[in-house]
């Protein structure tokens, strides 16, 4: 059994960089300041986790449920994030340059003063959100 199976939700700090979570439940997790270089997080629940400050530069987030989740100061650099739920994620102060939101739900998402340059948001639901640049 795991540590989150047995009841842990405090991952703060810990380097977990090339580690494969496809379909993990992580749902309310404390991942504040982890490192996750490379992860694979496809289709995972990270619903409501706490990701402020977290490094995960180029991980794969496509499908995953990272609604109401807290990516505050977060680095997304080259993250996939297509087809994610983002729904109420606050990613203020974010860097999310190079990212792929393609196709992802940010309802409700809050992009203030991150870093959108060169994201990709084609095919995004952007109903709502909070500090977005007028795109033209």
């Amino acid at each position: 059994m795991g540590l989150y199976e047995s009841g842990e939700r405090n991952f703060s700090g810990v380097d977990m960089s090339l580690a494969d979570l496809t379909l993990a439940n992580l749902r309310g997790a404390n991942l504040s300041d982890v490192k996750m270089i490379f992860v694979n997080l496809h289709e995972a629940n990270l619903k409501g986790v706490n990701l402020i400050g977290a490094d995960l530069n180029s991980t794969d987030l496509t499908n995953a449920d990272l609604s109401e989740a807290n990516l505050a100061y977060a680095d997304l650099t080259n993250a996939d994030l297509s087809e994610a739920n983002l729904t109420n994620a606050d990613l203020s102060e974010a860097n999310l340059a190079y990212a792929d939101l393609s196709g992802s739900d940010l309802t409700n998402a809050d992009f203030r003063r991150a870093d959108l340059s060169n994201t990709n948001l084609s095919g995004a639901i952007l109903t709502n959100c909070k500090g977005l640049p007028i795109m033209g």
